[in-house]
């Protein structure tokens, strides 16, 4: 599974921006390999951050090169002041288990006296 982060410090959206931002979307969507979508903003509205996951880095390539995607990249700088892009490998997810999450939870229940992850260097479990 990967993940690409695009964190970014929105500008000015414009009629085009909310066209190309549904066509993307869509076309995500539509990507075989495509897992889902999370987004979240800084409390004081100075950064984004929308994160896709895919099966695959191939499907997440295909995705990149979409006609409308590559339109987008192409006009980014009418709409955000900045951006970076974190493409990931998802090696790991895990939680409490009481939360849903694009993300598998992997986390074994650990049993008496079991070392946190800090402690098992050795173990990437």
């Amino acid at each position: 599974m990967f993940s690409a982060a695009f964190i970014f410090e929105p500008g000015i959206y414009d009629a085009r921006f909310h066209e190309l931002n549904a066509a993307i979307d869509t076309a995500a969507r539509a990507t075989p390999g495509y897992l889902g979508a999370e987004s979240w903003r800084s409390p004081d509205g100075s950064r984004a951050n929308a994160t896709y996951y895919w099966d695959s880095l191939e499907a997440l390539r295909t995705f990149s090169q979409h006609p409308r995607h590559v339109e987008a990249k192409r006009e980014y700088q009418r709409w955000y002041r900045g951006y970076h892009i974190v493409v990931s490998q998802v090696i790991r997810s895990y939680g409490d288990g009481t939360m849903d999450h694009i993300t598998p939870n992997t986390r074994t229940q650990r049993t008496q006296g079991e070392p946190e992850l800090e402690e098992r260097k050795h173990d990437p479990r």
